[in-house]
């Protein structure tokens, strides 16, 4: 009789083994690329919309108010941002911090950008 030519049922089982270690592997390093870059993207329309708010607060003719919050929407989402003012140590400067959130609940910020202001009567 001719001897058979071929895998053994253990030798199967261990190559299906293999592969589906290397398949779970891969899919988990596809899973946190995808999530990383959707973070990526999150954090940059986040400082998109925190530049947008200093842009506005540096266009105002007045001092802005120490505080303020709103609401802005980029890219299919509502951000929330919230804008604090500072007094800095020359009584005609301010620094104003905006920071963005995705959720107003949330506890960080995705984005939270720095300028400061010059009194607006000081200029004219």
């Amino acid at each position: 009789m001719k001897k058979a030519k071929g895998f053994t049922l253990i030798e199967v089982l261990i190559a299906l083994t293999v592969f589906a270690l290397a398949g779970t592997a891969v899919l988990s390093i596809a899973s946190t690329s995808v999530n990383g870059t959707a973070r990526i993207e999150a954090q940059t329309l986040a400082t998109w919309v925190a530049a947008n708010q200093l842009v506005e607060t540096n266009l105002q003719a007045q001092w802005p108010p120490t505080k303020k919050t709103g609401r802005a929407e980029m890219a299919g989402h509502e951000w929330h941002w919230q804008r604090i003012v500072e007094a800095t140590e020359d009584k005609n400067m301010r620094a104003v911090t905006v920071e963005v959130r995705l959720e107003q609940s949330d506890k960080y910020p995705l984005a939270s950008l720095i300028t400061y202001v010059s009194n607006p009567k000081a200029r004219q």
